[in-house]
């Protein structure tokens, strides 16, 4: 159940980007909604962010447009299907997170090797074609995020979690509203915001996506935004914003003080 068919298909959002919504998957009898992305670059390659399950008619509907080249595993939650897509075009790169393997092993998978995903620049093979950025403040929760440019297309994974209550099995809907990801008001899941300690720099880097001026934002669980993108990270960050801003405040306060002496 997850209210966002047709599944397994490629959904046009502008030239040379697509989702996929997939299939649920449950995790403690939950179940998530899954959606991946797809970039052709200028090469004509695709690039696959978070994919889903590989359906022959998706496969088909891929292999029509361009080779794959490029899987991503954007955070340590995101790896499951990454495994089918490699077996079945091993002739792309997979590029991690970092504590994809490790959380990997620890489901007793073990992945293909992988290149590295960079913290603040884009690899080569995207480089110009789509920003790149990991989420720093997290001891252990690390997602890397991507902005395209000609679509202004912010993708996600779980940063900002946004279900739609109606599309879920009843005995599930107290669990989104009382952790407050339901789409009246998405955001990051609590067990994730916790591990950001490091709430300045969490603010900066979001502050960052901010300034490539989204318009839509991709999300890998729940309604995602087809327009006022920057308003929509504004809103669901506005915590850790507002902290941001008062820092800030504080410094200038600081500076005039030591000016005036």
């Amino acid at each position: 159940m997850t209210g966002y068919a047709p599944l397994n298909t490629l959904k046009p959002l502008a030239e040379g980007i697509w989702i996929v919504d997939g299939p649920a998957v449950t995790s403690f009898g939950f179940p998530f909604s899954t959606r991946g992305t797809v970039v052709q670059l200028e090469n004509g390659d695709l690039w696959v962010h978070s994919p889903t399950v590989l359906s022959g008619d998706l496969k088909a509907e891929l292999d029509a447009i361009g080779p794959v080249r490029h899987v991503v595993a954007p955070n340590c939650i995101h790896f499951v299907h990454t495994a089918e897509w490699l077996a079945t075009y091993p002739q792309a790169t997979f590029w991690t997170a970092p504590g994809v393997h490790e959380r990997a092993a620890k489901s007793d998978m073990v992945l293909p090797e992988s290149e590295a995903l960079q913290w603040d620049t884009s690899e080569t093979p995207w480089a110009g074609q789509l920003h790149q950025l990991i989420v720093r403040g997290s001891k252990w929760f690390h997602e890397a995020v991507f902005f395209h440019p000609p679509s202004r297309t912010l993708i996600l994974t779980d940063l900002i979690e946004s279900f739609d209550t109606a599309k879920l099995p009843t005995r599930c809907r107290p669990f989104v509203w009382l952790n407050g990801i339901d789409n009246t008001d998405g955001k990051m899941p609590p067990v994730l915001r916790w591990s950001y300690k490091d709430k300045s720099a969490l603010a900066e880097d979001v502050e960052t996506m901010m300034s490539w001026g989204p318009r839509r934002i991709v999300i890998s669980h729940g309604d995602w935004y087809q327009s006022n993108g920057t308003a929509e990270l504004e809103r669901a960050f506005r915590k850790i914003l507002r902290g941001r801003a008062w820092e800030r405040a504080m410094e200038d306060m600081k500076t005039q003080e030591s000016s005036r002496r």
